[in-house]
């Protein structure tokens, strides 16, 4: 099943998991020290809640997105999706046999216009000997990047 993945920043971990239990009507998939998440079987949704300090978290909206992404069902779309942005003028990073989100993942990651960080990858272990925990390896950044504009204004 493919899915859209979203992942949030948080200050309360047990104040996010049980509101976003009630929100969505499931537990978490995973629980790990300073980390949950939930697969949502409808609507399609990975959300992945990251326990942060309040310097790094700031307040409302605006310091809530740690990343975004796409999960797949195999390595073979992972390497399309390199394929297909790649060939688009994208600045594609990849990461293979990496550990994040205590899970070994194959991704690859872009900008999107607006500086946010996007996935698209695959889970191919969900328990790995060597856990890590969730980060993004690409960073919000504050300004478009010209990496995502349109072909004739990189010109």
């Amino acid at each position: 099943m493919t899915r859209v993945q979203i992942a949030l920043n948080v200050v309360d971990l047990e104040a996010s998991v049980d509101f976003y239990s009630t929100l969505f009507g499931v537990e978490p998939h995973k629980r790990r020290p300073g980390y949950a998440n939930f697969a949502i079987s409808e609507p399609p949704l990975k959300l992945v809640l990251i326990e942060t300090d309040e310097a790094t978290r700031e307040s409302g909206p605006r310091g809530a997105l740690n990343h975004l992404g796409v999960e797949v069902d195999s390595v073979d779309q992972v390497s399309e999706a390199r394929t297909r942005l790649t060939d688009s003028g994208l600045a594609t990073f990849d990461e293979d046999d990496t550990t994040c989100c205590y899970a070994l993942q194959d991704k690859v990651w872009v900008h999107d216009p607006a500086g946010a960080p996007w996935e698209v990858y695959v889970v191919k272990d969900e328990d790995p000997a060597n856990p890590q925990p969730a980060s993004a390896s690409l960073p919000v950044v504050a300004e478009p990047s010209p990496c995502c504009a349109p072909e004739e204004s990189r010109a």
